[in-house]
């Protein structure tokens, strides 16, 4: 008993340690900076590089780099920008962080062959100054959904009547909102930074591109630049409004700092696609279950908190439902709660609906097409609610299992001779050693049955497959 006890003891401490040291492990790492190669503080320029698609993970990129030049009490940040677009959420966020940024920001369209197309457009109009790089290209930022929605299925011969609003028609709608509200947003940019509002509102509502060229002669941008080094020399001089006050800027001498993406940000664009994330949090959760189930079984717990903790760190940049998140955690509580108490099956169906529902309400954006897929959602429904019907199987069986204990328990049990006897010894049963009689002669490891029980000694007969013939010995 004893020997048992300290197993499980260290199966706990094992796996206890295990998840001390990765929450430890994710606390260093999130306490890391980007790498750097720095300059003397006050005579700087911070350089990030916008480059892919304007994400959370972007977001939080940019929000780090702009804190980061305020700590450093940079000159300017300049946005080399190379994007094709972007979630509206992120967006909006990584405009309103350069609008209040204390350190004037240079959004640059660069190296040649670069764009800032839809989203990074409007980056482009937010910034203190704009400018680009020769062939390069901006606009076609008209606000698209991310995924097509299916259109109902017309039925042939069938004319449209009075049947009340359409799909299609809904849909309309919400694109005639959503394209006025950015034509707004992006006019509202262009007043604010003197540059060119109709070209914007065009770029919006018709999608068109210009070139640097087109776009300087347009006053979409305020300079075009070789290179960043160029960049510093061209914007030498030059007075933006920040935070209402005339500041001119002097970056013919800076240095410049490069701050990169760091394993932080890398990480965050795999994990922060809400299908990713949905089924991290899942495999969270279903590996605590277990390990709380099994206890010592390790693997299912550490792998269960990993995930959890990369779940956790995804969700803080997107746009989480808590509701959702609540009506989840329900689902899994019923459908388990289904496997250990005897019903109808009202909490199993109850929990899958719920578990549904939250996924559905899991994301919080009006963006069409940014939530979790409807087809995983059932798959992983149906898996959840398999699963708890297998074990509401087993916990059935279990139950229906006579359950023998005292006297009647020992009766028929099998255990194994300790050491060999010809009438009387000691064999071991269930763990517990017995003094044991028997008729025959047994020897050391033999299988042996409880045939009767006479006090606290036992009546025992070899079993069959273990009988050894023995020769009389004179």
């Amino acid at each position: 008993m004893h020997t048992r006890a300290s197993k499980s003891a260290g199966f706990y401490r094992a796996q206890y340690g295990l998840l001390l040291a990765i929450f430890l492990w994710a606390g260093v790492l999130s306490a890391q900076s980007p790498n750097t190669t720095h300059g003397t503080a006050g005579n700087i320029a911070v350089w990030l590089d916008v480059n892919g698609a304007i994400s959370p993970a972007m977001y939080d990129y940019i929000h780090r780099g702009l804190s980061r030049a305020a700590e450093r009490r940079a000159r300017i940040v300049i946005l080399q920008i190379d994007t094709p677009g972007g979630l509206d959420v992120s967006m909006r966020k990584i405009i309103q962080e350069i609008i209040a940024s204390p350190v004037p920001v240079v959004s640059f369209v660069a190296p040649g062959g670069a764009r800032a197309a839809s989203a990074g457009t409007y980056i482009l109009y937010a910034s203190h100054i704009a400018a680009m790089a020769p062939a390069t290209n901006l606009g076609a930022a008209t606000p698209v959904k991310m995924s097509v929605l299916s259109q109902e299925p017309r039925i042939p011969g069938h004319k449209p009547g009075n049947e009340g609003i359409s799909q299609t028609d809904t849909q309309d709608a919400m694109t005639t909102k959503a394209i006025n509200d950015a034509a707004a947003y992006i006019r509202g940019l262009a007043r604010m930074r003197g540059r060119n509002a109709d070209w914007a509102e065009q770029a919006v509502r018709e999608g068109v591109s210009l070139t640097s060229a087109e776009a300087l002669d347009k006053n979409v941008i305020d300079l075009i630049a070789d290179d960043l080094s160029d960049l510093l020399i061209r914007i030498d001089g030059r007075v933006v409004d920040l935070a209402g006050q005339k500041v001119k800027l002097s970056t013919r001498s800076l240095t410049l700092e490069h701050i990169e993406q760091d394993w932080r940000t890398r990480l965050l664009a795999v994990i922060t696609d809400p299908n990713i994330a949905y089924i991290l949090m899942l495999v969270g959760f279903y590996g605590l279950i277990l390990e709380f189930a099994n206890p010592g079984t390790i693997v299912p717990g550490v792998i269960g908190a990993i995930s959890l903790l990369l779940a956790l760190f995804a969700f803080q940049v997107l746009p989480i439902n808590y509701a959702g998140l609540a009506l989840i955690l329900l689902g899994i509580a019923f459908m388990l709660a289904e496997a250990l108490i005897p019903g109808v099956g009202v909490l199993g169906i109850g929990g899958v609906v719920a578990f549904v529902i939250g996924s559905i309400m899991l994301i919080d954006t009006e963006i069409p097409g940014y939530g979790i897929s409807i087809p995983l959602i059932i798959m992983l429904a149906l898996i959840s609610a398999a699963f708890c019907m297998v074990v509401l199987g087993m916990a059935l069986k279990s139950r229906k299992r006579p359950i023998v204990t005292g006297r009647e328990e020992l009766i028929h049990s099998t255990g194994k001779v300790l050491e060999g006897f010809n009438q009387e010894g000691w064999v071991r049963i269930h763990g517990e050693l017995w003094r044991a009689r028997s008729s025959t002669p047994l020897q050391p490891g033999q299988q042996v049955r409880v045939t009767a029980i006479h006090g606290l000694t036992l009546e025992v007969e070899a079993c069959q497959a273990d009988l050894i013939p023995f020769t009389n010995q004179k």
